[in-house]
């Protein structure tokens, strides 16, 4: 029997400082954290003003993570201890498994015209992964897929597939789903999912419903159980992230920039970044 997701739970982007000083919107983070399994956090780092995110993120550890970074304007440079580095432009995605521990940093430049526009994505680990090799996956975005579907909507693909089409990103443990959808006005978008999976939108431009609720740019809506959601576009344009992934349904220890399983965990992570063996991949 087919049943409609409700939305269980909107939010609104808050402003927060994050980094050496950047300013961004925090979506959801550790307090919202346990209701989003297993996405732990999402950022809004959408700004005109260069002042507000050139000092970018210095380095910093990771571990028991990944962070998924999607570029809409902009550039991004990134290194890290291991010795990768490059660029993440628009249109690209940086999907990075910090696995057992990577130091890195992400210096935002923004285009010519000084928009910087973009999300981070945190996704948890299961333990029995949490200590696996560091890697990156970086995705040009002439490797997104762009289709067309019912009544003039357009979707890119990051991650799981829609009528055929497959995104770029597969063998990932959470099984996601990562849509970048646009809805002409009046419009709507339906979209089954696995009714175990936590699944949300976040608005990224326009007006729109869902639910029978008003929705627009900054909001995020969590759908509670069923097997498909509605989103309906009003008098304009509606564009919004779509975000699907499987439940670990593990206990979190989360510090920072480290997220665990125990509280030991957490402190042996913390201790071996101070004694200089926190890296276990070189």
């Amino acid at each position: 029997m087919h049943k409609t997701r409700k939305a269980e739970l909107i939010l609104t982007r808050q402003p927060t400082t994050e980094g050496a000083g950047v300013r961004l919107y925090r979506v959801f983070g550790y307090n919202e954290a346990p209701t989003f399994d297993p996405f732990l956090m999402l950022d809004d780092f959408r700004s005109d003003a260069p002042e507000a995110y050139l000092k970018g993120f210095p380095w910093h550890p990771h571990r028991g993570i990944e962070t998924i970074t999607y570029v809409l304007k902009g550039d991004v440079e990134h290194g890290d201890s291991l010795g990768n580095k490059g660029m993440i432009s628009s249109g690209d995605v940086q999907w990075m498994t910090a696995g057992s521990g990577i130091i890195h940093q992400e210096m935002p430049k923004g285009d010519s015209d000084g928009a910087m526009h973009g999300f981070q994505l945190w996704a948890n680990l299961p333990a029995d992964q949490k200590m696996i090799d560091p890697k990156y996956r970086d995705i040009k975005s002439d490797s997104v897929p762009e289709i067309l579907v019912q009544n003039g909507v357009r979707i890119k693909i990051i991650a799981g597939s829609i009528n055929g089409t497959k995104g770029p990103m597969d063998d990932i443990v959470i099984d996601p789903e990562f849509f970048d959808c646009t809805l002409p006005a009046g419009q709507s978008f339906v979209h089954e999912t696995d009714a175990s999976y936590t699944a949300f939108i976040y608005v990224i431009g326009g007006k729109g419903e869902t639910d029978q609720k008003q929705i627009q740019n900054g909001n995020l809506i969590l759908f509670g159980k069923g097997d498909h959601f509605k989103v309906t576009a009003s008098d304009g344009a509606l564009r919004f992230l779509v975000l699907t992934g499987k439940p670990l349904k593990e206990p979190v220890a989360w510090r920072g920039p480290i997220v665990m399983n125990t509280r030991e965990e957490l402190e042996t992570a913390f201790r071996e970044y101070r004694d200089g063996t926190f890296i276990k991949s070189l």
